[in-house]
């Protein structure tokens, strides 16, 4: 090999791989992006905006892989996964098929669950429970399930939230079915690879943990904690952690803390954190510190930051210290919002479609910059950023952001 093609290989995976946001909370399922060079203070009125496009209902987040960003809404009586090019806006396919979801609480009817980007398949999960798996580059549907008929799943009640996780090939859901609450998928044709546990399902999303010799799937069902191994659906460990009465949901995402896992509930619950390894247990529970209804709380410089209450009392924003767990710091009735940290802030769009900037420090709550982002609210989509661009929609709208200031 010669000097300029040894040159070649150094240079071409800095230029053509960015930072993608490819799935629910970013690469690794922390709501955290490893991007540096983003604006440390707003205009008033906000970063410049690249481009907006009209959307549909729904709560799915935007995610963004190889430059092409995905959008999953409804319009009509259509659940629609869209493909735009991420820097300009520019319709690339769609894919659309017919639903009858009605929310019996009044709640929207369009998606909840994130698409998943994954070895260039698409994986949306519909309100009603319909897989689909999509090729990435032209929206060619390679293979469905439709999991509530397949697994008689119980009606919920809001509809299907969960994301799906790929592991090695793997496509792993919470279905929530009788002796099926957690399903694998095969990502290649979809056949049913192994099933395990009976636990209904939740809105929170399944994360990994790749700390041991073999990947370990952490799930936060309806019923409580669930940890097993990818590859056979052998369940390691279980610990019910839920709501003593029947109208609740555990709905916040699993977050890592390094070889420790923090899930966290309302409805006079509380937070757990779980010792992982070859032996899993109990490290820590408390039901006053961080009671997160349904936003995944981020971490940084060994804090945790998130909102803590339920949805409808209008929560608050808290800082806690990991080491202590006790609370730094709190901002009452501060209300819901999606996040993420990305070089050394955090970016949060409440449900009043307010976006923040905050500087994350334990000493007090820094509010940087703050503008209004929305105009039909409630927003209750996650964000997502990548190659420099924020993603974030309402109920009408989906808008990008350029976080580096480019006119």
């Amino acid at each position: 090999m010669n000097l300029r093609s040894l040159c070649l290989l150094l240079i071409l995976p800095i230029v053509a791989h960015a930072d993608d946001w490819p799935q629910f909370l970013g690469p690794q399922r922390d709501g955290v992006s490893k991007e540096t060079g983003i604006l440390k203070n707003w205009p008033k009125d906000g970063p410049p905006v690249a481009f907006q496009k009209p959307v549909g209902e729904g709560f799915s987040g935007p995610v963004v892989a190889g430059g092409k960003l995905i959008v999953f809404h409804r319009v009509g009586a259509e659940e629609i996964v869209a493909c735009w090019d991420a820097q300009s806006g520019k319709a690339l396919w769609s894919f659309a098929y017919p639903t009858q979801y009605q929310d019996g609480l009044g709640k929207g009817d369009g998606p909840r669950s994130t698409p998943t980007i994954d070895n260039q398949r698409v994986l949306t999960l519909g309100a009603e429970g319909k897989l689909h798996c999509l090729q990435l580059n032209d929206g060619k549907a390679l293979w469905s399930r439709d999991l509530t008929k397949d697994y008689a799943v119980p009606q919920s009640f809001f509809g299907v939230g969960t994301s799906p996780l790929v592991i090695d090939g793997r496509v792993l859901i919470n279905v929530g079915g009788k002796k099926a609450g957690i399903v694998a998928f095969s990502l290649e044709d979809g056949s049913e690879l192994w099933r395990a546990t009976g636990d209904a399902a939740s809105y929170a999303s399944p994360i990994v943990y790749r700390g041991n010799d073999k990947p370990q799937a952490i799930f936060f069902t309806r019923e409580g904690a669930v940890i097993l191994d990818p590859a056979k659906g052998e369940v390691l460990f279980q610990k019910r952690w839920r709501a003593r009465y029947a109208a609740s949901v555990n709905a916040a995402t699993p977050l890592l803390l390094g070889d420790r896992v923090f899930f966290s509930t309302c409805y006079e619950t509380g937070a757990l954190i779980l010792k992982l390894g070859k032996k899993i247990e109990d490290a820590w529970s408390g039901e006053e510190v961080m009671d997160s209804h349904y936003n995944t709380a981020v971490v940084f410089d060994g804090h945790l930051y998130g909102y803590h209450g339920r949805q409808e009392a209008k929560p608050g924003l808290r800082c806690v210290d990991l080491k202590t767990m006790k609370v730094k710091w709190g901002q009452d009735r501060f209300g819901c919002g999606s996040m993420l940290l990305v070089d050394g802030r955090i970016i949060s769009l409440l449900e009043t479609g307010e976006m923040l900037l905050i500087e994350p420090t334990p000493e007090k709550y820094r509010e940087v910059a703050r503008f209004s982002a929305f105009e039909a609210p409630p927003c209750r989509a996650q964000i997502g950023l990548a190659d420099g661009r924020l993603y974030a929609r309402d109920e009408k709208t989906l808008r990008c952001w350029d976080m580096r200031g480019a006119k």
